[in-house]
């Protein structure tokens, strides 16, 4: 079981790199930068992230009463948006690539200065080191997809040869990190039944679901990328906060398992909103 822990943060690199990597290939900085153009979309995508959902975190742990860890956690999760999975997703989805991705950006590069500011005043005693997230996030996600986008921009027949297998890449170790997750928390989450714990998950992704699906705009590629983007938060940047300023260990299982629990309703909800898209454009 140690071996498959030690494998978690080796698949999630992989997965990380590979997938901006292949986004930054598949598109110029134009198309990401144009969809964010809407600024109507743009004010709700943040206000659906960065308002709406911190406060459905909270009004989920008081109305079901969770343990302090355990809404700890959901505070950490309701502040940390801009998830890497996003494009991913959206692929999945066949939702707006371009939007989602400059979406992802501008929200990850937003919750580096937002939870230094937010969590001190939501809980008590917190301190946020915000150049250890900016790191994270630059070198794991801003960074391959800046590369990406020169190779795409300079290189474009090289970005064509590269893009297939690092989407297979991609792939393939997003299956595997599902599995590992897992395969090494199943005991966390069974441990976690009798808290409601995993309740407050699901309700908490469905709400995330529900917000950005009501305010992504008439158009379905931008509703599903919002839905999909608002569900899934930025686990990275809530680990590295709750890792830093939390002891009890309950604070980080939540947050692996909001993880986990995401990752089985959201891929599923991905595959069926690609589905409805293929059918409209049948």
């Amino acid at each position: 079981m140690e071996l498959l822990r030690k494998a978690v943060p080796i698949a999630m690199l992989a997965f990380v790199v590979s997938s901006m990597l292949a986004v930054g290939l598949s598109l110029t900085v134009g198309q990401i930068l144009a969809p964010l153009r809407n600024k109507k979309l743009v004010f709700l995508a943040l206000a659906a992230n960065f308002l709406l959902m911190p406060l459905g975190a909270l009004v989920i742990a008081r109305v079901l009463r969770l343990d302090q860890p355990l809404g700890i956690a959901f505070l950490l999760l309701g502040a940390a948006a801009g998830a890497p999975f996003l494009p991913k997703l959206a692929g999945i989805a066949k939702g707006n690539l371009a939007f989602a991705v400059g979406l992802m950006v501008l929200l990850m590069v937003l919750t580096v200065a937002y939870m230094p500011l937010v969590l001190p005043l939501l809980l008590e005693g917190v301190s946020v080191d915000p150049i250890k997230i900016a790191r994270s996030l630059f070198v794991l996600m801003l960074l391959p997809l800046g590369v990406g986008l020169a190779v795409r921009a300079r290189l474009q027949p090289i970005a064509d040869k590269l893009r297939g297998p690092l989407n297979r890449i991609s792939t393939l170790s997003l299956g595997l990190l599902i599995i590992l997750l897992l395969l090494t928390n199943i005991h966390n989450v069974v441990a976690l039944f009798g808290t409601r714990g995993v309740l407050a998950s699901i309700l908490f992704l469905l709400c995330g679901a529900g917000i950005g699906w009501l305010l992504g705009g008439p158009g379905l590629g931008t509703k599903g990328v919002l839905a999909l983007g608002t569900a899934q938060r930025n686990i990275a940047a809530a680990l590295v906060v709750g890792g830093q300023n939390f002891d009890d260990p309950r604070v980080l299982v939540m947050v692996v398992v909001v993880a986990v629990v995401g990752l089985l309703i959201l891929m599923p909800l991905a595959r069926a909103l690609g589905t409805r898209s293929a059918g409209q454009e049948a």
